[in-house]
Formats: structure tokens, C-alpha cells, sequence
């Protein structure tokens, strides 16, 4: 499963990645909407789900946010208490700039005993006033932390300007990480060039190269083209033409996110780079969150096919050792 895949540096790790429901609904709610993620998830392919985090990221981008931010549920409260019928192991996203140093220290321990890893994530700006800096986090980690795995957060798009994302990799490497998971990917050039840096560098100074796990989502409306832009998620010219004048966004967006995923498959099994894919589903539109689970899918058979993975129709437990 997905301890052992990124311990051993193996390929092909498949994940299924969520939102938990919003803090403002019912228990009630909040429980049969749980129950109907667990009757999906449980008959997908994977390795593992992710459990993310929001934060209102308003601050960051001056625009006027295309869907209102609503705060959901803790994701690590969500994920013991409505998500452990799923035997699987659980990637949680952590905001640590809302934390204090004994938040943090306490939630390290805990989480020790949970089939758990963890993704620690910044303050979505410099400006944002926050209690702990990401690399203070890395130290609470590094001290209370005893067996779990400790994730970071990849972006292309930085690499653009600065070309240093891959820089940035390294150093979250040296403070704990051992995987990482990206933004969505619609632009697959930015992503190669992250991964061409990142593995020349790995081999003129001897390091190992981290398993790299792309996030795919499918995208069914324009406003969901802009609501990914004022992200920070940059599409092509041409691939945003191509959802634009379609008649079904969504199919559209299916076929483009199948079609990147092939061409990192190739990038990465020529260089020898461990990877994985991440599925989004965080949209409540049962088309777009059916369109997820066809994506799960099909990803399945492309790392297949390609000899990345051995595929399972089950999930198993995971016990960890």
C-alpha cells in the first residue's frame, strides 16, 4: 500500500483526494455524505486517500474569489471520525500557520497512532499572519515525529519565475519529506521542467530523487476554468480553448487529464523518477464527482498497462508494520 510504495520508491501509487464536508452542515449531513464517499471509494483501485485542508486564500490573490470560501470540517477530526470504515491509509493535509507549537507538537503524537500521513502546508502568502512558519513545523516534526511519512507540496507554476520549485523540493527532502504531491496539473511543460531540474540536480550532487504524486481534476463548467485560475493553476492557451468550445466541458477535461497523465507516465519512467497520481474530487455535482471516479479508473489501467503498477479491484488493510 502507500507506506510501503514510498518508502521503497516504487511507482504507480494511485490516491483518491477529497474535501471534508462543510463545517455549517448537520452531524446528520455531514453523515450521509460521508456514507456515500465510502460506498464509492471503497470499490476504487487505490493506495490511499487525501483528506485536504482549505484555507481561505483570499489574501493571496486580489480577484473576487468565483465560489465563495465556506470552512468545512477539521480534516483530521473527518478522517477519524466518519472516514474509518475505509481500511486504507489517509494523506492529511495540514495548515500549520493556524496552529500553535503545542497544537502542532500534540498533533504530531497523535496522528502516530493513526494509519496516517501527513502533508504539511504553508500560508497561502507572505502577508498572512500565521502562528508557525512552515519550516518551524518541520522542526516540531523532526522532534515528536517517531514512524509516520511526512509530505510536501509541489507547484510548477513557481517554477516560472524563479526556477527554483525544484530547489525548493530538496530542502523540504533534507527537513523530513518524502513524497509530494502537486497542484492540479493542466499544464504538463511546467511540470517537466520541475522534474528536469529537480532530476539533473539529484544526480550531480547524489541525492535520491522523492516520489512525486501528480494531482489530476476533472473541470465540468467555465466558471471552474476561472475558479482554477485565480488558484494559480495555469492552462495552456490551447487547453483552455479546447474546454471553452466543447460541448461537454467535463468529457473534455476527462480526455485532457488522461492524455497528461500519459505523457508524465513516459517522462517519468524514461528518467527513472518514482511517481503516482492523485484523483480531486472536491466538487458536491454528482456528474463531477462520477467523472472522478471514472478517472480513477482509467488512470488505473494507464499505469497498468504501462507496468508502473499491478492493479487491485480491492482495498486491503493496511497494517503498517
Amino acid at each position: 500500500m502507500f507506506f510501503d510504495k514510498v518508502k521503497n520508491k516504487q511507482s504507480g501509487i494511485l490516491l483518491y483526494g477529497i474535501t471534508p464536508p462543510k463545517a455549517q452542515n448537520t452531524s446528520e449531513k455531514t453523515l450521509e455524505i460521508s456514507q456515500k464517499r465510502i460506498a464509492h471509494i471503497q470499490s476504487l483501485p487505490i493506495d490511499g486517500m487525501v483528506i485536504y485542508d482549505l484555507q481561505d486564500e483570499s489574501n493571496r490573490n486580489s480577484q473576487e474569489r468565483p465560489f465563495p470560501f465556506l470552512p468545512t470540517i477539521d480534516a483530521y477530526n473527518y478522517t477519524t471520525s466518519y472516514l474509518h470504515e475505509l481500511a486504507i491509509p489517509k494523506i492529511i493535509y495540514r495548515s500549520v500557520g493556524k496552529l500553535s507549537e503545542e497544537d502542532l507538537s500534540t498533533w504530531v503524537q497523535d496522528i502516530q497512532q493513526q494509519p496516517c500521513a501527513t502533508v504539511f502546508v504553508g500560508a497561502p502568502s507572505r502577508d498572512q499572519v500565521t502562528q508557525l512558519r512552515l519550516s518551524e513545523a518541520y522542526d516540531i516534526w523532526n522532534t515528536h515525529n517517531q514512524n509516520a511519512l511526512l509530505g510536501g507540496v509541489t507547484i510548477s507554476e513557481r517554477h516560472q519565475s524563479g526556477r527554483s520549485e525544484h530547489l525548493k523540493i530538496v530542502q523540504k527532502m533534507e527537513a523530513g519529506c518524502s513524497f509530494f504531491i502537486s497542484q492540479c496539473v493542466y499544464n504538463v511543460e511546467y511540470t517537466k521542467n520541475v522534474l528536469s531540474d529537480l532530476y539533473f540536480y539529484c544526480q550531480s550532487h547524489q541525492r535520491p530523487i522523492p516520489t512525486i504524486i501528480f494531482t489530476l481534476t476533472t473541470c465540468g463548467s467555465i466558471k471552474t476554468i476561472d475558479f482554477m485560475e485565480w488558484l494559480g493553476i495555469h492552462m495552456p492557451i490551447w487547453l483552455k480553448n479546447e474546454l471553452a468550445n466543447c460541448q461537454n466541458i467535463l468529457q473534455r477535461s476527462v480526455e485532457l487529464s488522461l492524455h497528461i497523465a500519459n505523457e508524465l507516465v513516459a517522462f517519468c519512467k524514461d528518467k527513472g523518477i518514482p511517481f503516482g497520481f492523485n484523483v480531486e474530487s472536491v466538487s458536491i455535482r454528482k456528474d463531477e464527482i462520477e467523472a472522478s471516479l471514472y478517472l480513477v479508473k482509467e488512470v488505473d489501467k494507464i499505469l497498468t498497462t504501462s507496468g508502473a503498477r499491478i492493479s487491485t479491484n480491492s482495498l486491503v488493510t493496511d497494517t503498517r508494520a
